[in-house]
């Protein structure tokens, strides 16, 4: 059983690193996430000066740019394998579970990636102070992997489309938005000064949205994936 699972888990590996060398020869995800949320903060930050916004409007514009950033390049893994024509030798070499979670793990490391660039830049451009360190590192990795769960199957089916782009955001939005407001209830509670309750029904919540989104998508992907 060790040896099936180790090699189960360096087929995975083995995927991620297959698309992180893909990615990085291209850079199309890359540029896709990072130049939407640079040109997205950067006129927010034109448009509102550094005048301290509630932390409310704060939060939900963090997470707005966020999403939106992220949904501009997450599906760019699986529509490249349609494009080159590499699917279907998925498919032979390969088991559904080894795919969605090499995916997955793609996804999250580009997501993860965009915060480490847009977190800095969000508190200094907009002058936004964390009270809550522990908290707002916390809710960003749960939002985080929820917000992959969710998309990557999504990602999947919308790959075959002739109208991919929109349609991932179109399909993406109504699942996500369950995650959308516990997310910015939580991040308002870090950016709120003299507020110190810990937000653990939200984390909860989080922390359930995303293990039910990561289960139902590997339970559905093989349906999806030899169609």
């Amino acid at each position: 059983m060790p040896s099936g699972t180790s090699s189960w888990a360096s087929k995975v590996l083995a995927l991620l690193a297959k698309d992180l060398r893909a990615e990085f020869r291209t850079r199309y995800a890359l540029s896709a996430v990072f130049l939407f949320a640079l040109t997205t903060l950067a006129a927010v930050s034109v448009s509102l000066g550094a005048g301290g916004l509630p932390a409310a409007y704060l939060a939900v514009l963090f997470w707005v740019i966020l999403f939106f950033s992220a949904l501009s390049g997450l599906a760019q893994s699986f529509i490249k394998e349609a494009e080159t024509k590499t699917a279907v030798t998925l498919q032979l070499a390969t088991s559904e579970d080894v795919v969605y979670f090499g995916k997955w793990g793609f996804n999250l490391l580009l997501l993860l990636g965009l915060e480490v660039f847009l977190v800095p830049l969000f508190l200094v451009l907009l002058n936004v102070e964390v009270y809550q360190w522990w908290l707002f590192v916390t809710v960003i990795f749960l939002g985080s992997a929820g917000l992959v769960s969710s998309t990557t199957l999504i990602a999947s089916v919308v790959a075959v489309a002739g109208v991919r782009g929109a349609l991932f955001s179109v399909l993406s939005l109504p699942v996500l938005l369950p995650l959308l407001v516990p997310l910015v209830q939580v991040t308002e509670k870090c950016l709120t000064p003299g507020v110190m309750t810990p937000g653990t029904a939200e984390l909860r919540i989080l922390a359930a949205y995303a293990g039910i989104a990561l289960t139902g998508g590997w339970l559905l992907f093989p349906f999806v994936w030899r169609e």
